[in-house]
């Protein structure tokens, strides 16, 4: 037997969603009086019933939510992996950005993030840290996503990775850092 949120959440998901009772009732194949019952407290569903409500809502809930397309930032800039540190940290002062995936040629091989130059600045190669080469300060590459990955499916691998990049069809269309994550923010 499947777990369901308390009845109570029925109310709260509903006007969320936008639905009038006489519309879930309509969805679900109920009487537009059930629903007013149940969400009064007035009365209890069937196991049945309560699981046509709550699917019929996880359903809309999963077509509003925002996906990694809607929120991701779509001008990518990219390093080579055969830049310098001074012209990749150049490029992120330029755009305002704190990394940048690195391809070498077509595949993406790690992640230049400003964090990465200071640590090594501070590791006592200031002077050496300009020449070097952006595949010697890339951290792992970050995870790719599908365009249509729930937004909210994200948000843990935020807490792991500094950006996330977000493909259709195969092709890294966009870049997902934790202020693009804001935008989900009501």
């Amino acid at each position: 037997m499947l777990m369901f949120p308390k009845l109570e959440e029925i109310r709260r998901i509903r006007l969320r969603l936008g639905l009038t009772q006489r519309k879930l009732a309509s969805l679900v194949g109920v009487s537009t009086s059930l629903i007013n019952q149940i969400e009064s407290g007035r009365s209890k569903p069937s196991y049945e019933t309560a699981r046509r409500i709550f699917e019929v809502l996880t359903m809309l809930e999963a077509k509003n939510s925002p996906k990694a397309g809607d929120i991701c930032s779509r001008s990518v800039v990219f390093a080579s992996a055969k830049d310098t540190a001074a012209s990749a940290a150049e490029v992120m002062r330029k755009h305002g950005f704190s990394q940048l995936p690195v391809l070498d040629g077509e595949k993406i091989v790690g992640l230049i993030t400003e964090e990465g130059i200071m640590k090594r600045m501070m590791s006592g190669e200031a002077e050496k840290v300009g020449k070097a080469l952006v595949q010697e300060l890339a951290d792992p590459p970050p995870p790719i996503v599908d365009v249509s990955t729930p937004a909210k499916a994200i948000i843990p691998l935020i807490k792991y990775c500094k950006a996330i990049l977000v493909a259709e069809n195969s092709k890294v269309i966009g870049i997902i850092t934790a202020s693009d994550l804001l935008k989900m923010i009501e």
